[in-house]
């Protein structure tokens, strides 16, 4: 598909693989959806199981062109591929991981970099999980202001605030390579800090990240944690890691990153090399212009171009 402007390819819309899935061997990259939200944690933030189809809307605004990152055109080196929304089951948590961890595990076959959308942030356990499965020892970046490690979330164990409970249990993820980064606020309860310290995983806060000489600096210390005795690195966002200033459709949390410093620490990351990656917890009903969908486009071109980096396509 091409975006409003001419025939460059729009980010998040490219070759429908569901229709023409003969066309997956070109690809070099691909797009998944997963509109997946399980137990709701507080009042009316609810709505993010219709991120992935306003992220894909909203990227129809872009190119793959970053001036800002050595002119690299995004879509001049790789080929984007859309396989399509997992075909979540509503109200049935433990059947839509099992969907999630059956479409992730495909995805892992294929080879390609994929991007998954969510959701909220329970689906990445079941992405990780069927990494985990194909043998690979896994170390894992996970961006958010919160541990997201509770053990349910109201009850529910898959549930967006206990993924990385169910990771810290999972075999082929190696906790000493699991960093929690970008940490900060009183939404996160002091269990959750001694829990993660208690299984070997390493918390960098938002005040480590802003004591650092830069965020890119920050960000190799975190990958040389992940990467340590592991075959491949995952990457989870949550745009809550985003200060609310620059996240109007994710919660209310102060204190957070400016959207400069996420970029940064993202490119780079994806520049020294992950297998996959995701990007969650937007709710499209709270944000009037969605502004957040339309900075996921900028989240994945970043990282994108950082892969393109990796590969040596471009210096």
């Amino acid at each position: 598909m091409t975006n409003i402007y001419g025939n460059t390819p729009c980010f998040l819309q490219g070759t429908n693989l569901v229709t023409h899935p003969e066309k997956e061997q070109e690809m070099n990259a691909v797009v998944y959806g997963v509109p997946w939200e399980g137990a709701v944690t507080w009042g009316d933030y609810t709505g993010c199981e219709l991120g992935p189809k306003v992220m894909r809307l909203s990227s129809g605004r872009y190119s793959g062109y970053l001036p800002e990152l050595d002119h690299i055109d995004v879509f001049e080196h790789l080929k984007l591929g859309d396989k399509g929304d997992v075909a979540v089951t509503p109200a049935e948590p433990e059947e839509t991981m099992e969907k999630i961890r059956a479409f992730a595990s495909n995805v892992w076959k294929s080879g390609l970099f994929p991007i998954a959308l969510g959701g909220d942030h329970g689906i990445t356990y079941p992405i990780i999980d069927a990494l985990a499965k194909t043998g690979k020892k896994v170390g894992i970046i996970h961006l958010d202001a919160h541990y997201d490690n509770n053990q349910h979330s109201n009850g529910d164990p898959y549930g967006r605030g206990a993924p990385f409970a169910r990771l810290y249990e999972t075999e082929g993820v190696r906790n000493e390579s699991l960093v929690h980064m970008g940490i900060h606020g009183p939404r996160n309860k002091k269990e959750n800090g001694q829990l993660a310290q208690s299984v070997g995983t390493t918390t960098l806060t938002i005040e480590d990240i802003r004591q650092a000489s830069s965020p890119r600096a920050i960000a190799k210390q975190a990958y040389e944690i992940a990467s340590k005795d592991t075959d491949v690195v995952y990457l989870s966002i949550c745009s809550d890691v985003l200060d609310h200033a620059y996240n109007p459709g994710g919660p209310v949390d102060a204190n957070g990153l400016t959207s400069y410093e996420l970029l940064q620490m993202v490119h780079e990351i994806c520049t020294l090399g992950v297998v996959g990656m995701d990007f969650v917890e937007v709710y499209p009903q709270q944000d009037q212009t969605d502004f957040s969908s339309h900075f996921a486009s900028f989240v994945a071109l970043y990282a994108l171009a950082g892969e393109i980096k990796r590969q040596g396509l471009v210096k």
